[in-house]
């Protein structure tokens, strides 16, 4: 089961960094949540600059990203 992060409601660049932290801390695939187009994208693009997969599910007004390993 993938770790839960909820990052709704950070400006940038707090989103990357939370997901940046729990990546370090974790083994695990991450789900992050986010509530913006900017998050979404700078999420995407830092987990794809780690060689990580990225699935981005839109949710109501809400963005779900799977990082995958």
């Amino acid at each position: 089961m993938p770790k839960k992060v909820d990052a709704r409601g950070l400006s940038c660049p707090q989103p990357v960094i939370v997901t940046k932290k729990a990546l370090e801390t974790s083994k695990e695939d991450l789900e992050v949540l986010v509530d913006n187009t900017t998050a979404r994208d700078n999420i995407v693009r830092f987990a794809k600059n780690l060689g990580c997969k990225t699935e981005v599910v839109e949710q109501g007004q809400d963005f779900i990203i799977k990082v995958m390993r």
